[in-house]
């Protein structure tokens, strides 16, 4: 095959691969707006109580949920006071401590029983949804009364049990994992919003309603 020809096949399937996210992203529908919007408000009632908001996964969705727990803690879009959040994949002493000492699925929810309260939030991300310590996790925490969000693939499996489920449809573990954070930041980006209105946006807020609902 030519250079051409090489180059030519290489630019094709980044297309293909283009072309499958955008067909993801469109699939992901009113219905799951709607729960897009609820885990939105289950955060802003957590933090304006006082709660906070964890995140859990492994691997790839370890540094997502790293990623979605800095954005609250720092800033997404513009300068406000930070906001209660943790990644419960961060303490290397904690993790291989809880692994050897109990079992590598206990790594999550030995910490949601030691650091969750009644009415925080946890964010369990599994692109396969049958993730071990990630189930445990969100188990501790529905029997703590710790409001949970499963952000999933297609099916959701052995997570479906949390109190939203937000399912991206694809079967793609990578292009599952751009969804969650594509997703991840349009929830975050609310939360900010709606917590600690810019001056810019307080003239979005009124036509909206926006938080009359929390």
């Amino acid at each position: 095959m030519t250079d051409k020809g090489l180059r030519e096949r290489e630019e094709l399937f980044v297309q293909e691969e283009v072309d499958n996210v955008r067909k993801s992203l469109d699939a992901f529908g009113e219905q799951d707006y709607a729960t897009v919007t609820r885990v939105v408000a289950a955060m802003v009632r957590s933090l304006k109580a006082g709660g906070k908001v964890m995140f859990c996964g492994n691997g790839g969705s370890a540094a997502e949920a790293q990623h979605l727990a800095a954005e609250l803690a720092s800033r997404q879009n513009y300068d406000r006071p930070p906001a209660a959040s943790l990644a419960l994949t961060v303490d290397s002493s904690a993790l291989t401590a809880i692994a050897n000492d109990y079992a590598y699925s206990s790594i999550f929810a030995r910490q949601v029983a030691g650091l969750g309260h009644k009415g925080d939030v946890l964010v369990c991300l599994s692109a396969s949804g049958t993730s071990k310590n990630v189930v445990s996790a969100l188990n501790e925490a529905e029997g703590r009364g710790i409001t949970t969000v499963a952000m999933t693939g297609k099916f959701p499996r052995d997570l479906k049990s949390a109190n939203y489920v937000l399912a991206m449809p694809s079967t793609d573990t990578a292009h599952v994992q751009e969804l969650h954070l594509v997703v991840g930041h349009i929830i975050l980006s609310l939360v900010e919003r709606l917590m600690f209105p810019a001056p810019a946006l307080e003239s979005l807020a009124s036509p909206f309603g926006w938080g009359e609902h929390l």
